[in-house]
C-alpha cells in the first residue's frame, strides 16, 4: 500500500544533507543503510551505496528511476541454483 498523497513520498533527511555537501558531477558514493528512501530527481546522476544487509551495492540513479525506492535496486538474497538430481545431471553434462 502506497503511502499517503498528503504526506509526500519519504526521504531520509540525512541522506538530503550528504547530498547537499556534493557538487553535481562527483563520482564519490554516498553510503546509506535508507533502502526506504524515495528517489527524487535531485538524486539524478549520483551514486549511492545502498546497504543489503552485508555490503553496500553501487547504484548510479537514472531519471527513470524517480519514484521508486533504493531498496529495489540492491537485491538482499543471492540465487545461487536449484537443486535436485535433475539439476546436477544438466550440471554434469556441461563440464
Amino acid at each position: 500500500m502506497p503511502r499517503s498523497l498528503k504526506k509526500g513520498p519519504y526521504v531520509d533527511q540525512r541522506l538530503m544533507a550528504k547530498l547537499a555537501k556534493l557538487k553535481i558531477g562527483e563520482k564519490t558514493v554516498i553510503k546509506t543503510w535508507a533502502r526506504n528512501s524515495t528517489i527524487t530527481p535531485e538524486m539524478v546522476g549520483f551514486t549511492f551505496g545502498v546497504h543489503n544487509g552485508k555490503e553496500h551495492i553501487a547504484v548510479l540513479v537514472s531519471e527513470n528511476m524517480v519514484g521508486h525506492k533504493l531498496g529495489e535496486f540492491s537485491p538482499t538474497k543471492k540465487f545461487i541454483r536449484h537443486g535436485g538430481k535433475i539439476q546436477k545431471a544438466i550440471e554434469q553434462s556441461k563440464k
